[in-house]
Parts: structure tokens; C-alpha cells; sequence
């Protein structure tokens, strides 16, 4: 049957302020190319019935709920459906109409990623969701999975922003970050799947006084915008990397793993894991066979990953 409703979002990067934006800092977040459809069309009977597909169209889970009540009546993974329900019944608590018929519905969802890439498949699901149900995503974001938010606000953004955290609302501002040295700069996965919640349980441990800390992880934000060469855009992405390795008394994603490196690698995300951004005046063949030559063979370009 022809669809009913479709959508896409963006995964996303947060390429200043991790950890810290959950306080308040600003962060310089960066939709990416890569993002997950959601396609909704009739189907008989009085269930929902769900499907999500990898980035090579095949399956990788399935479930079907009762209408209007919800209840998981099949599914190929218990924990995903019951974190798939508890989206949907927190689109119902904003939209009580919302999937309260007994007109049978497929949903299919598909990402045109891998999954381990961490780039969002559950931001960019609560995302599409809200938009089919008419729902806040952020508010659904609270009452689900928690987080910063910025990346809600990546999913539906035409390019790159500024987020902060607000009292009532986060503050998202759209900026121009297209750096003219961006054929120097490389995101390289190391196929290392890590725990975000478990970086945050560390962070909250560790963290104490903040409020000077935010002050310079806004400053470094402002500066990694302002970079007006790879040299000045490197020194700010070091002065991170040392500041977050302080906080978290954990050693650098560089001195770990890439202390040869001819450049800046700076972690993204939850330390340890999923993409680094590597910045070198090395020539892309050297950049891509060093990395390669450490067994890490997804290493893309400025615009391969962002579409910019």
C-alpha cells in the first residue's frame, strides 16, 4: 500500500562541548549526511506491525503491537521493543490521539548507515516519531532516553548549529562552519562501540565546580568557529582533548592509540568509542593509510560525512 506518512532524519556529531553540554555548555553539533527513514502505510487488521531495516535493506528487527492498546504482541528483540513501546506511549501522553484506533498500520524504518557507527539510530527514530505523532521531541526525549538533546536538534537541521541547554527550551542557533581547511580533516570509526551512559555516569562522579570549566568549553566553541587556519584549528581541538582528559581522568583517544599521528586526533562523542576527528596537513593518501595501517578502515572525508 502506498504510504501514509514519511520522513527522514539526520544522525549527528557533536564536535565541541561532550559531556559538558548536559550543564549548560555550548556545543557546536553537526548534522550528518547519514539518517534513518520512517514510512507509515494501511495495513489490515487492528495491529502495528514493525520493521527495521540496516543500511543493506535487511531486517534487523521486528514487532507487532495491539491497536489501540500497544501491548507487544510479537517481536524479535524484548529490549528494543520495550524501549520502541515506551517512545510510542510517550508520543500518546502528548498526543492522546495518536495510534488510539484499531486501523492496522506498518511502520518500516530504515538507516542508511551502520549501526555501531553511532550516529543516532535512536535520536533519529524519536525524532521522526515526534514528527508523525505532532509531539515535542525533546519532551519525548525526556521522558525516554534522556540526554543533552542536541541531537534532536541535528535531525531536522539543514547544517551546522550551535546548542545549549536552557531552563525551559534549548537555545539552537544555525551557524556557518564550512572551514576552508576542511579537505584536512577526517572522521575515522574505532570500531569501538561504547557505553554514552556509562561516560555520563563517569563525568557526574568527577565533575565538581563547573561553572569555570563551561566558561572554557564556550570559549573553545567560539573558537573552533573562528579557526582561520588548520594550525589555529588543531591548537583548539588539543586545548579540548586536555580539558575533557582532566575532567574524566582518562587519557587521550590520541595517546592511547595514534601517538605517531602527524596531526590532532580528538574523540567525539563517548570517549573511547565510535568516531574521532583526525585534522593533518598530510596528504589524504598518508591520512587514510596510517589509520588503515591501525586496522581502521572507515575513514571518511569533511564531505563524505557531512554532505558539505
Amino acid at each position: 500500500m502506498p504510504p501514509i506518512f514519511h520522513t527522514r532524519a539526520h544522525g549527528k556529531l557533536l564536535l565541541t562541548g561532550e559531556y559538558f553540554v548536559l550543564d549548560g555548555a555550548v556545543a557546536l553539533a553537526m548534522p550528518v549526511r547519514f539518517g534513518q527513514t520512517l514510512e507509515v502505510a494501511h495495513f489490515p487488521g487492528n495491529a502495528l506491525r514493525w520493521k527495521s531495516l540496516d543500511e543493506r535493506g535487511l531486517a534487523w528487527f521486528d514487532a507487532e503491537f495491539s491497536l489501540p492498546g500497544l501491548e507487544i504482541a510479537h517481536t524479535s528483540d524484548a529490549d528494543t521493543s520495550r524501549t520502541l513501546q515506551s517512545m510510542l506511549l510517550a508520543c500518546r501522553a502528548q498526543n492522546p490521539a495518536f495510534l488510539n484506533e484499531k486501523t492496522g498500520l506498518e511502520v518500516t524504518t530504515a538507516i542508511d548507515f551502520p549501526r555501531q557507527w553511532g550516529l543516532g539510530t535512536s535520536s533519529t527514530l524519536l525524532a521522526a516519531l515526534g514528527r508523525w505523532a505532532d509531539a515535542d521531541p525533546y519532551a519525548l526525549l525526556a521522558d525516554t532516553l534522556g540526554g543533552s538533546g542536541y541531537d534532536i536538534a541535528c535531525a531536522y537541521a539543514d547544517g551546522p548549529l550551535l546548542y545549549q541547554r536552557g531552563k525551559t527550551a534549548p537555545v539552537v542557533q544555525p551557524v556557518d562552519f564550512r572551514p576552508a581547511f576542511s579537505q584536512n580533516l577526517w572522521f575515522v570509526y574505532l570500531g569501538k562501540k561504547q557505553d554514552s551512559r556509562e561516560g555520563i555516569r563517569r563525568y557526574r562522579e568527577l565533575t565538581k565546580s563547573l561553572r569555570p570549566v563551561l566558561a572554557r568549553v564556550d570559549r573553545l566553541t567560539e573558537q573552533c568557529l573562528s579557526a582561520a587556519s588548520l594550525a589555529d584549528f588543531q591548537q583548539v581541538l588539543e586545548e579540548h582533548e586536555a580539558l575533557v582528559s582532566h575532567a574524566l581522568e582518562l587519557p587521550t583517544v590520541k595517546s592511547l592509540y595514534f601517538q605517531d599521528f602527524p596531526g590532532v586526533v580528538k574523540s567525539l562523542g563517548a570517549w573511547g568509542g565510535d568516531f574521532v576527528l583526525a585534522a593533518s596537513a598530510e596528504p589524504e593518501a598518508a591520512v587514510r593509510a596510517y589509520f588503515q595501517e591501525k586496522g581502521m578502515e572507515t575513514v571518511l572525508g569533511w564531505g563524505e560525512m557531512t554532505g558539505l
